[in-house]
């Protein structure tokens, strides 16, 4: 759980981080998809712990790549790798 608890913490530190307003990705796409990978991540979790903890890694390396995100849009971009990443 506490893998878990540290995956989400990365994401929310990443989507607040982006702070510019971009079309293509609003305050509401935003949430959706925080919302989707968090629903994501707890399927995982109660499916495969093993996974779980090794998506970490994966977690914290799309989080770096977008850590100095200053557009809605790459906030978006990096929930959608998340997503991807904790899916495949």
């Amino acid at each position: 759980m506490k893998k878990f608890s540290l995956v989400a913490a990365l994401a929310v530190a990443l989507a607040g981080s982006a702070c510019s307003k971009a079309p293509e990705c609003t305050t509401e796409t935003l949430a959706k998809k925080a919302q989707e990978m968090t629903t994501a991540l707890q399927e995982v979790v109660a499916k495969d712990p093993a996974k779980a903890m090794g998506l970490v890694g994966k977690v914290q390396q799309i989080t770096q790549k977008y850590q100095d995100a200053k557009t809605s849009l790459d906030a978006c971009r990096a929930y959608d790798e998340l997503i991807a990443a904790i899916k495949g």
